[in-house]
């Protein structure tokens, strides 16, 4: 009896645990949102996403950001079951993009470097404001555009100089950026609440 007792204990113990340390996936629409936002900035970090495939990304959560500002209009600011469904479709097509893009043989030079430090600080900081309510879909998507067209500029520099960026390239992203820090820091603390 004693030896049943302590396995019970000591197996609601280990299950305990696990469900402790175990991450859910995400189930709703913003928890899908930060945790692709907490994804995409590893592999900026990692340099697993290059720029281009950073750009492309954000192009399509930013439409995706887009549309559910779109839909909660259509409905007084609420997501019907449609609409979260359809949401969920397209945040899976992002999700696989995400992963695909990580696990193929394009890496980005320089992923230890500021550029990328700061691009992954950038989307860790929107992912922040999108978890804590702080960032609008609207915000979100207009944010994300920034994020992409950065991106796109540094592929495009990059693509002019067999894959390196000059001092006056990293100056240039540097200052977009400032910019974009600042865009992020007015829109979480515009008094706007999700």
């Amino acid at each position: 009896m004693k030896l049943s007792i302590v396995s019970i204990a000591v197996l609601t113990l280990a299950t305990a645990t696990l469900a402790l340390t175990a991450t859910p996936a995400p189930q709703n629409v913003n928890g899908r949102k930060e945790n692709q936002q907490d994804r995409i900035a590893q592999g900026v970090k990692s340099g697993q996403l290059t720029a281009g495939e950073t750009s492309r990304i954000e192009s399509k959560e930013a439409a995706i950001n887009h549309e559910e500002r779109s839909m909660k209009k259509l409905d007084n600011g609420k997501l019907t079951a449609a609409d979260r469904s359809a949401l969920k479709q397209q945040q899976n097509a992002v999700s696989n993009q995400i992963y695909t893009d990580k696990h193929n043989a394009a890496v980005q030079p320089g992923a230890n470097g500021p550029i990328n430090g700061r691009k992954e600080n950038q989307q860790d900081r929107i992912a922040q404001g999108v978890k804590s309510g702080n960032l609008s879909p609207s915000e979100t998507a207009k944010l994300e555009s920034k994020q992409a067209s950065i991106n796109h500029q540094e592929r495009n520099m990059r693509a002019a100089d067999n894959g390196h960026l000059t001092s006056h390239d990293r100056a240039t992203l540097n200052n977009r950026q400032n910019h974009q820090s600042m865009a992020i820091y007015n829109a979480k603390h515009d008094g706007r609440r999700r």
